[in-house]
């Protein structure tokens, strides 16, 4: 991956899009999506053995997306194509390999979340610890972490109510981050929990489990894709904000023919 920036090519990808979602007025063509789609796969590979079954499942199922854009225009027929032959649940179906690329997508886009989250964890208990006495002095630190990435802090025992913005807490330094948020493991493994683990079986969710213990950490994944914590920051709430309403298109897709996605 050298001289690339993937984050910043699947960013921009999925704001274009989003931007198609958001105008409401034309659909998603299949080319498109499963050109956004393929730049997702090198991160899978930078995950290691943990999500290799993962990186080749979908690589195989956006191929298929990506041969099926050359006779299909667009998502919503490529779902009414596989209705009128009535495979959609049929292994190797369109719809079938769209919902399992569209899994992908969310399961990095929650990854990308908790790596956020567990970046900030770092920062808000060693800003705890400095600035009102604990964890490290004896009072409990708790953080409460919203959607807009603002931290309600509330230092307990002897209380202290403070917002901290992201943007705050990263201008106090790196010298305030901790080992915490540089582990992929945490990240990785509710990522995994939400969105794949409820289809695999046993064997398969103990592998995974595992696997995670193999995780390169945070600064190692940034090194393979050619970014430092503050590009990749951006980059990947860049990316969280544009794949939420293409999931949520996909999933309105399913759930307006009945088709349902928890299959």
């Amino acid at each position: 991956m050298a001289d690339e920036m993937p984050l910043r090519k699947i960013s921009d990808a999925f704001k274009d899009l989003a931007a198609t979602v958001n105008s409401e007025t034309s659909d998603i063509e299949v080319a498109p999506f499963s050109r956004a789609c393929s730049l997702v796969s090198p991160l899978f590979g930078c995950l290691g053995i943990a999500f290799k079954f993962a990186e080749m499942d979908y690589v195989s199922k956006v191929n298929d997306l990506s041969k099926a854009s050359k006779s299909i225009a667009t998502l919503q027929a490529l779902l009414d194509h596989d209705m009128e032959a009535n495979c959609v649940r049929n292994a190797g179906s369109h719809s079938r390999n769209l919902l399992r690329v569209k899994r992908g997508l969310d399961m990095v886009r929650i990854l990308f979340e908790q790596i956020l989250v567990s970046e900030v964890k770092g920062l808000l208990w060693s800003v705890c610890g400095q600035r009102f006495g604990g964890p490290f002095g004896g009072l409990k630190c708790e953080g409460l972490f919203l959607t807009n990435l603002v931290l309600d802090v509330e230092c307990l025992g002897s209380r202290c109510d403070v917002s901290l913005s992201l943007a705050h807490l990263v201008g106090l330094g790196n010298a305030f981050l901790v080992e915490g948020g540089n582990s992929l493991k945490d990240p990785a493994s509710k990522a995994y929990g939400q969105v794949f683990a409820p289809h695999h079986g046993w064997a398969i969710r103990k592998a995974v489990a595992a696997g995670m213990y193999a995780l390169p950490t945070k600064s190692q994944l940034l090194r393979k894709l050619n970014e430092d914590d503050a590009s990749a920051r951006i980059q990947m709430q860049n990316y969280i904000a544009a794949s939420a309403p293409v999931i949520l298109y996909v999933d309105k897709l399913f759930h307006s023919r009945n088709l349902g996605i928890d299959w």
